[in-house]
């Protein structure tokens, strides 16, 4: 009899190693630039990297599942838990991870079964820049005793940096969906059984 689980073994099995590929983008550690706090790390190249590859279900559940085990474990880039995060100027974009990796997901799926490499980029600059600095210049306003003005200002030092995780990420999204083109979808345990006699 087929499985009906909403979450079978190869789902949570990539959910689990995408969560584990940001926790090791955070293993070189963080650069902090200026008096804004906010550090540069890989892990936002991880959390694009899961939306595109993953689609925006499994990519929302691994970026939850590094914000859920960050609560006990030092799994943010610099030894820090999702609880300094969250205490800190960096509130914003520890959240913003997660509708990033949505938007990101949801524009991907769009996309396939052929995954071009332009609109990837795109597609990551909207999700992984665009929509991650709305929250996380919101989080730096509410932490911070920083102006709109400086905190725009303050997070231009990141966008050379961002842009080019977004390249990476859809080049590599690009390559990986064109060998293992049914990655991003549902597993075929996940769906619904047929019973032959009806």
């Amino acid at each position: 009899m087929s499985s009906t689980r909403s979450t079978p073994a190869r789902d949570l099995a990539q959910i689990a190693v995408f969560a584990a590929l940001i926790i090791a983008l955070g293993l070189p550690g963080q650069i902090t630039v200026g008096s804004s706090g906010v550090p540069i790390t890989l892990q936002t190249l991880g959390v694009m990297l899961a939306g595109a590859l993953l689609g925006v279900r499994k990519g929302v559940l691994s970026v939850a599942t590094v914000i859920v085990l960050g609560l006990a474990l030092p799994v943010l880039a610099g030894g820090r838990t999702t609880l300094t995060a969250l205490a800190g100027p960096t509130v914003g974009f520890l959240l913003g991870w997660l509708p990033a990796v949505a938007v990101i997901g949801w524009l991907s799926a769009r996309m396939l079964p052929r995954y071009r490499v332009l609109p990837g980029i795109a597609v990551n600059v909207l999700g992984g820049i665009v929509v991650l600095y709305v929250f996380g210049i919101a989080g730096m306003l509410a932490r911070t005793d920083l102006t709109l003005w400086a905190a725009l200002s303050a997070n231009a030092t990141f966008l050379p940096g961002d842009l080019l995780k977004a390249v990476v990420a859809a080049v590599v999204a690009a390559q990986v969906h064109r060998a293992y083109p049914a990655l991003s979808s549902p597993s075929a345990s996940a769906r619904p059984a047929v019973d032959p006699a009806q």
